[in-house]
C-alpha cells in the first residue's frame, strides 16, 4: 500500500498553530508561575501550616484543628475581629463619598485642576513608614499640632493614639486621607467617560444640578463605584502597616485598635507561632471571601451597566 501524502499547506497550518500555542504559553509563562509561587503555593502551606503547632526553630507538632479550637476561643480574635469591621465601616463610606465629592469638583473647569489632581494623589506614593511618622507628630498629646489647635479654643487635646476609644478613629482618619487620592482617579476616569449629550439632554428636559447628579453622574459611574468600593473594602479589611507602626502592643489602645493583620503579625513573627498564626490567615480569608460574594451579589442590584 501507498502511504498518502500530507498536504503541505495542512502540514504548514499545524505548525503554525502548535508555534502560536508556544508563544502563548511563553508569554504568559511569567504570570503564572509568579501566581504559583507568590499565591497559590503560599496559601495551600498556610492551610496545611495551620494544622501544625510550631514555636521558634523546632520540628512543627501535628495537632489537626486544635488552632481553630484555640482561635476560636479567643477574646482578642473576636475583638479583632470586629475591629477589622469596624476600620470598614469608618474608613468605606466615608473616604468613597470624599473622593466623588472632589472628583466632581474636579471634573468641573477649575483653575489649577491638574494641580489639584497631584495634590490629592501624592499620599499614595509615599512609604507608609513615612506618613505613619508625620501623623504621629500631628497625633501627639503634648506638642501636636492638631491639639495645639485645639488648644486656641481652651480645649484640651486627646490622647489620639492612646486612649481606647479614640485610636482606631485617629487611624482611620489617616487610611482616609493616604487613600483618598486613588480613588478620586479612579471615579475621575469614570466621569470624564460619560457623555456630555446626556446631561445636555436633561438640561433641555429642565432637570437641576442635583437630579442630573442622581439620575445621570451616580447609575453612569456606578461600575466605577462597585470597583472603589469593592477595593477599599479588601484593603481596609488586610489593614496592617499604619496600626501596626503607630500603636504598639505596649499602647493602652492595643486591644481595641489591633485588626486582624496585626494580630497575625504578632503571633508568627514576635511569638513564633506558625500555626496559629496561619489560622489566623484562614479566618481573614473566609471573611473576605463573603465580604467579596456579598458584594457581587449586590452588583447585581445596585450597579447598572446599561
Amino acid at each position: 500500500m501507498k502511504s498518502q501524502a500530507v498536504n503541505p499547506d495542512l502540514r504548514g497550518k499545524k505548525f503554525r498553530f502548535k508555534s502560536e500555542w508556544a508563544w502563548a504559553w511563553l508569554m504568559v509563562a511569567p504570570v503564572i508561575i509568579g501566581l504559583i509561587v507568590l499565591n497559590i503555593y503560599p496559601f495551600i502551606d498556610s492551610i496545611i501550616m495551620s494544622l501544625y503547632k510550631s514555636q521558634g526553630l523546632g520540628p512543627a507538632k501535628f495537632v489537626g484543628l486544635q488552632n481553630y479550637v484555640k482561635m476560636f476561643s479567643d477574646k482578642q480574635l473576636w475583638r479583632s475581629t470586629w475591629n477589622s469591621f469596624y476600620f470598614v465601616i469608618l474608613t468605606v463610606p466615608v473616604g468613597v463619598f470624599i473622593a466623588l465629592l472632589l472628583a466632581v469638583l474636579l471634573n468641573s473647569k477649575i483653575k489649577g485642576r491638574d494641580a489639584y489632581r497631584c495634590i490629592y494623589f501624592l499620599p499614595m506614593v509615599v512609604a507608609p513608614a513615612a506618613v505613619a511618622m508625620v501623623w504621629r507628630w500631628i497625633f501627639n498629646a503634648e506638642v501636636g499640632i492638631l491639639n495645639q489647635m485645639i488648644g486656641v479654643f481652651g480645649i484640651k487635646g486627646p490622647n489620639w493614639l492612646s486612649d481606647p476609644n479614640l485610636a482606631i478613629v485617629s487611624i482611620a482618619i489617616i487610611a482616609i486621607w493616604s487613600a483618598v487620592g486613588y480613588d478620586l482617579v479612579m471615579i475621575l476616569a469614570g466621569l470624564q467617560s460619560i457623555s456630555a449629550s446626556y446631561y445636555e439632554a436633561a438640561e433641555i428636559d429642565g432637570a437641576n444640578a442635583v437630579q442630573r447628579f442622581f439620575h445621570i453622574t451616580v447609575p453612569l459611574i456606578s461600575p466605577t463605584l462597585f470597583f472603589v468600593v469593592l477595593m477599599r473594602t479588601m484593603n481596609s479589611l488586610k489593614q496592617f502597616d499604619t496600626v501596626y507602626l503607630l500603636v504598639k502592643s505596649t499602647n493602652p489602645a492595643f486591644k481595641k485598635s489591633a485588626t486582624l493583620m496585626v494580630l497575625f503579625y504578632r503571633e508568627a513573627f514576635e511569638k513564633f507561632n506558625k500555626g496559629y498564626a496561619s489560622a489566623i490567615v484562614m479566618w481573614s480569608f473566609v471573611i473576605i471571601m463573603i465580604f467579596t460574594v456579598f458584594q457581587f451579589v449586590a452588583e447585581k442590584k445596585l450597579v447598572n451597566y446599561d
